[in-house]
């Protein structure tokens, strides 16, 4: 009878990965295509714009500093792989007022968009009693409506024809609240949702929405977060290594040519993402069935994880205390 019942999940198994390709969705051409790139002046976001072009595509980067987008410019335009090939450069701040957004990039220079990349943000940590109301406010909008201004501007056309790709960039922050983001990872999980739906309304359109959680990442943004890093946040983040801003734009570029929804990096982000589900879409029917299957063991994994947490946090309590009273007998 076991037997039988073996041979009947393996059969079961072996079906579901011969069905997922046929619902799966078709992946997005980059030859030609024209891809926009929010944040793309810097860090995670200049080394899609490297990987998309790379792969053939036309780029349009978009940031706030001129200078800092001419130079990235220069940078993109050395891994060309044919004459025809466009690099354009648009500055604007696409936190603040959505008409501008619209303006700059239903620009026709390039064709309309075949791919966005929201990579505009921001981090600011710190306990939450100390943060000024600002502080959340401009995370706010920076993280949050930085990337509903571009994705509203750009999805009545991919309806339109058919086609897109639409990628969020958020964090491993946005998967799990940590000590000191109390202000950045509430912006990061506000993609989450609005993330999920979107792809429930343009899912029909052939439009598909990737959400990418990226852990610590050697970038310009990342070494100016860890100069007023909580001491608490700092020791949190010191558990996992810092991955290389090129690596993982490999995998979100990818992910999003696949259109898969979530885009995770190496072993920790893959569990956070089976660990954090829910209800989000999936891309395949193995996919679902593999957030099945290591449920369990995940959410044991996570639970040690916690729990060091929780210890790193205590000791740090406990040492501050011990320095205030050596101060006092001082």
């Amino acid at each position: 009878m076991l037997l039988l019942a073996a041979a009947f999940l393996v059969a079961f198994v072996l079906l579901l990965y011969m069905v997922s390709p046929l619902i799966s969705p078709k992946p997005l051409a980059l030859p030609g295509a024209h891809v926009v790139v929010t944040g793309g002046s810097s860090g995670i976001g200049k080394c899609i714009a490297i990987e998309c072009y790379k792969q053939g595509a036309f780029i349009t980067l978009v940031a706030r500093n001129e200078d800092r987008l001419l130079q990235a410019k220069k940078e993109i335009e050395k891994h060309s792989i044919n004459d025809k090939q466009v690099v354009l450069c648009i500055s604007v701040d696409v936190s603040q007022d959505y008409n501008q957004v619209e303006n700059v990039i239903k620009q026709e220079k390039l064709g309309p968009v075949d791919m966005l990349v929201n990579c505009a943000g921001l981090s600011l940590s710190g306990k939450f009693e100390d943060l000024e109301v600002s502080t959340f406010e401009k995370l706010m909008s920076v993280n949050y409506l930085g990337s509903v201004y571009p994705s509203r501007a750009v999805i009545t056309t991919m309806k339109e024809r058919r086609v897109g790709r639409i990628v969020f960039v958020s964090s491993q922050a946005g998967q799990l609240g940590l000590f000191g983001f109390t202000a950045y990872s509430s912006s990061k999980f506000a993609i989450r949702g609005l993330a999920e739906a979107l792809q429930m309304e343009v899912k029909p359109y052939n439009v598909y929405v990737t959400v990418a959680y990226p852990p610590d990442t050697d970038t310009p943004g990342f070494a100016e977060e860890n100069k007023t890093k909580p001491l608490e946040t700092r020791l949190i983040s010191e558990t996992t290594s810092v991955c290389k801003p090129e690596q993982v734009a490999k995998q979100i570029v990818k992910d999003a040519i696949q259109g898969n929804f979530n885009s995770s990096i190496g072993s920790d982000g893959y569990m956070l993402s089976a660990l954090t589900c829910g209800m989000a879409p999936v891309t395949s029917i193995t996919e679902g069935l593999q957030q099945v299957v290591t449920m369990g063991l995940f959410r044991t994994i996570a639970l040690f994880y916690l729990g060091s947490f929780d210890s790193i946090i205590r000791r740090c309590m406990m040492q501050r205390a011990k320095s205030a009273i050596a101060d006092k007998t001082d």
